[in-house]
């Protein structure tokens, strides 16, 4: 049995930083169940100097538990306990692209970028693809994705991308950020907006984009597929195949008059919203793919926001670590984790 102290990155939003010590202890249980095979232990917040750390324990670690745990959202160093000593772990994430394709956006509204890792990272070990993380290409889907930061964090794991928004300031934003950051960074690529249409009627627009992870595998006609729809999150079937993507992550309006929410604020409450749009949502997803929905409970209740996912032909995961991630974002806003599986 080893001790291990778990590092917390520091966050430049005070409010996230006061909830992160809570958060991480949630989310590493969550990992412990799905690919840690429930051997650490002894999970708890513990000031190391003054420093808030995550201790637990464990049967030794090898590679492959290391490689999981270094993906953890707040993650920013492992050390092993060695009586009064930290002995570093080295980590190796699965970043493919630097770091401020994510941190680089920067709008009134945005959501913290490491609760947006939390969130795929929650809803990825929920589903049966749990262990696919490390090798496998995975597709995610945002069905809400504003300017897109889980389109980031999804190619930044190199995973699919996939995206549907309504609002087109955020289309245009996040379609001039992503193929400016591509050139910059000299990635090879092809992006272009293009119009959708079906039966001679104009559906909406699109980013369609294939990204290179190195030059060579480009070359090769390996590239990761990212896709951005301007259109009703409720019409997510008619551009989406059934049973296509392995998991939908994504944040529910909060209700409040800000940043890329306001336009779908002023059309329908968030219920109504989960309500129309979730049974195309959960039509999407493969079997034993898992939907993690961010609610501000203030306005969609976690047991009716839990029993519309249920409705929708899903199954809901509502006990242990599960009910341990609703924390303050401000006055108006108390945000949870909702997450459910398809069978």
């Amino acid at each position: 049995m080893a001790d291990y102290a778990l590092l917390i990155l520091p966050s430049t939003n005070r409010v996230y930083a006061d909830s992160s010590v809570a958060l991480t202890v949630a989310e590493l249980e969550v990992f412990n169940q799905s690919v840690v095979d429930g051997r650490i232990g002894d999970i708890a917040r513990t000031e190391l100097a003054g420093v808030p750390y995550v201790t637990f324990s464990a049967d030794a670690l090898d590679e492959t538990d290391i490689a999981y745990l270094a993906n953890l959202s707040s993650m920013y160093a492992l050390f092993r306990l060695d009586g009064k000593l930290l002995e570093p772990v080295h980590l190796h994430r699965l970043d493919a692209f630097d770091s401020d394709l994510i941190t680089i956006l920067k709008y009134q509204g945005k959501t913290n970028e490491l609760f947006t890792k939390l969130l795929l990272n929650v809803t990825l070990m929920s589903s049966a693809r749990a262990r696919d993380m490390l090798e496998h290409r995975l597709t995610v889907l945002d069905p809400m994705c504003g300017r897109g930061t889980t389109l980031n964090q999804a190619i930044m794991y190199g995973y699919d991308a996939a995206g549907i928004d309504l609002d087109q300031k955020d289309f245009e934003a996040y379609a001039a950020f992503l193929q400016t950051w591509l050139k910059r960074k000299r990635i090879k690529h092809h992006a272009e907006v293009v119009k959708v249409r079906r039966d001679k009627q104009h559906l909406g627009r699109k980013l369609q984009a294939s990204i290179g992870l190195s030059k060579e595998s480009y070359k090769a006609g390996d590239a990761l597929s990212l896709t951005y729809v301007n259109a009703d999150t409720t019409r997510a079937r008619d551009f989406h195949r059934p049973e296509s993507v392995d998991l939908i992550v994504t944040d529910a309006p909060y209700g409040v008059q800000h940043g890329s929410r306001a336009g779908q604020t002023l059309q329908r409450t968030p219920l109504e919203l989960l309500r129309e749009a979730t049974p195309a949502w959960a039509k999407l997803l493969r079997p034993g793919g898992s939907i993690g929905i961010a609610v501000n409970t203030n306005v969609a209740p976690r047991a009716d926001t839990l029993e519309i996912l249920a409705h929708a032909g899903l199954d809901p995961l509502d006990d242990g670590p599960y009910r341990a991630f609703e924390h303050r974002v401000d006055q108006a806003i108390i945000r949870d984790i909702v997450i459910a599986r398809k069978p």
